[in-house]
């Protein structure tokens, strides 16, 4: 493990002494090399360009303390060394363009020299984990009785002075340590594509989401429909998390509903040539791929237990056995999981394995429909069509009624989004292809409205299990609150409703011998004062 110190040049102290004089002097960032118990590999020194010619003279004094000691340097530009917004703002591009390898290489934070401005920023921004790392500082020699400066034998002249290093436990500062709003809304806009979200509940998740990508390396579970943008989500996690330099390997994702038998395991865990038929060459597996990286396995629930019993040691210890070994390897891999299952169901039914669920549940959200979040289609219609005039390099708009119309039934009890962002993206595709001149008319959207409702209602037709359309209706969040009797019931009351053209009808349905016995009936009145229990309406269950 390599030592890189960060530090800044400081223009008026590290200026000090003419010629050999300047080795009498206390100079911080020379200082830093005249200690035999502080061993650096690299320095990487800031400073603006009109201090090339001191920058140039600090390097050479370095080398003559330490040769085997690397300096590189890095320019930034402080126009305002005294303004907190400026320098602060200048700091943190640096740590962004900065490439930082935690695995091989481990930082100290210079914070004696620049500004106490500067100072202040490093220390913020080591803080918050932009510069991964501890803190240096570095102090002059202490003066003895006759006011002298203690001197050292060897390496440790007379100008060494002291250091000390400091290693910030956040735990240490909850009541005291700084929060960066601007900071915090960047990183949630960013985890969700830059779209302006309204819909409270989820604003909230992503907020939360956000803290937990920069703040934690525990599992994390994704849970909603298909389509609605769990790995989207989890490649955000991942590039936010690697812009941070909290890790450094790759994003490697998979579906674990392609992957049966052995190839699961092969695929997963790796194999060595010949383990079985076919294994002509060792193959390291995902696991393997993503050391130091992300690993995302949508769909987990459908995972053998075998594979989760592998899974859950890998996830716990870092290590696992490839296929056909007789040695373990390693893989120091950051985990994400994503399902549109109820994963608790399964772990009751003896399908998932439940040490593995308490494993990979420590944080867990859940991605709502997109017809949950009826208030988000708007702006995610002009992401929509943002991302396919990127794409096909023609720009595309609605005029004003045809905006009108299509915001209107995307909106309504109509629109059943049933493969939630999918549909969405293939619908503002389909009508960026066919509209003439870049301008979606209100005829074109017309054609759209009919074409979404047709598919949705084979898509119906072919939704023969009552509990999984209900689920799918009114969202698997709304429905996992009702306990099961309830579940059972409102299933049986979707199924007579979808088959329904009217709440009357439905109505005489599902009181076929009730209504016989009274004098005057209101089929209608019953069945939306049933529905009205269980918080939904008749044009939800039959939308």
């Amino acid at each position: 493990m390599k030592t890189v110190a960060i530090s800044i040049l400081g223009t008026v102290l590290d200026k000090r002494g003419k010629r050999g004089k300047r080795w009498d002097k206390w100079r911080p960032t020379v200082s830093m090399f005249q200690h035999d118990d502080l061993m650096i590999d690299r320095l990487d020194l800031v400073f603006d360009r009109n201090s090339q010619r001191l920058a140039d003279q600090v390097t050479e004094d370095i080398y003559h303390a330490s040769p085997e000691t690397k300096v590189v340097h890095h320019y930034v530009n402080f126009e305002h060394p005294w303004d907190f917004e400026t320098v602060y703002s200048e700091l943190l591009d640096f740590c962004r363009s900065y490439t930082f390898k935690p695995s091989r290489e481990q930082y100290l934070t210079h914070i004696t020299t620049g500004t106490h401005v500067a100072q202040i920023c490093l220390y913020l921004l080591t803080e918050a984990g932009y510069l991964p790392g501890k803190l240096l500082q570095t102090s002059p020699p202490r003066k003895n009785s006759a006011g002298e400066n203690e001197t050292h034998s060897g390496k440790n002249q007379s100008s060494a002075g002291e250091y000390q290093i400091i290693d910030l436990d956040l735990s240490k500062y909850d009541q005291i340590a700084s929060r960066f709003q601007k900071e915090h809304k960047e990183g949630t806009s960013y985890l969700k594509g830059g779209i302006e979200t309204n819909n409270p509940a989820f604003n909230t998740m992503i907020e939360q989401l956000e803290k937990v990508s920069v703040r934690s390396n525990e599992p994390i579970l994704i849970t909603g429909p298909t389509g609605a943008g769990k790995s989207q989500l989890a490649q955000r996690v991942y590039e936010l998390r690697k812009h941070r330099g909290i890790i450094e390997g790759n994003l490697v994702a998979v579906n674990c509903a392609t992957l049966r038998g052995e190839n699961a395991m092969s695929a997963l865990f790796g194999h060595k040539k010949g383990a079985f038929t076919g294994a002509t060459t060792d193959r390291p597996g995902l696991l393997k791929e993503a050391d130091q990286g992300l690993l995302f396995l949508d769909e987990i629930g459908e995972l053998g237990i075998d594979e989760q019993a592998m899974l859950l040691r890998a996830i716990e210890d870092k290590r696992f056995i490839p296929f056909g070994a007789d040695k373990e390897t390693s893989s120091n891999f950051q985990l994400i999981a994503g399902t549109n299952k109820d994963l608790a169901k399964y772990a009751h039914e003896g399908k998932f394995r439940e040490d593995l669920l308490a494993r990979i549940d420590l944080w867990e959200y859940n991605l709502p429909s997109l017809k949950e979040r009826p208030e988000d289609i708007e702006p995610n219609i002009e992401y929509e069509i943002e991302k396919f005039a990127s794409k096909s390099g023609q720009l595309i708009s609605f005029n004003k009624t045809a905006r009108d119309i299509y915001l209107s039934f995307s909106q309504s009890p109509e629109a059943k989004w049933s493969a939630n962002f999918r549909d969405l993206n293939a619908s503002i595709t389909r009508l960026g292809t066919l509209a003439d001149g870049g301008r979606i008319t209100a005829g074109l959207v017309k054609e759209e409205i009919d074409r979404l409702k047709t598919k949705w209602k084979v898509s119906k037709q072919s939704n023969d299990n009552p509990i999984e359309m209900t689920k799918d209706l009114i969202g698997e969040a709304r429905f996992n609150h009702l306990d099961l009797y309830d579940q059972i019931i409102l299933a049986g009351i979707t199924k007579v409703c979808r088959n329904s053209n009217s709440m009357a009808e439905a109505g005489r349905t599902l009181f076929n011998q009730s209504r016989t016995t009274k004098k005057s009936t209101n089929d209608s009145h019953r069945v939306r004062q049933l529905l009205e229990k269980y918080g939904v309406s008749f044009d939800e269950l039959n939308r």
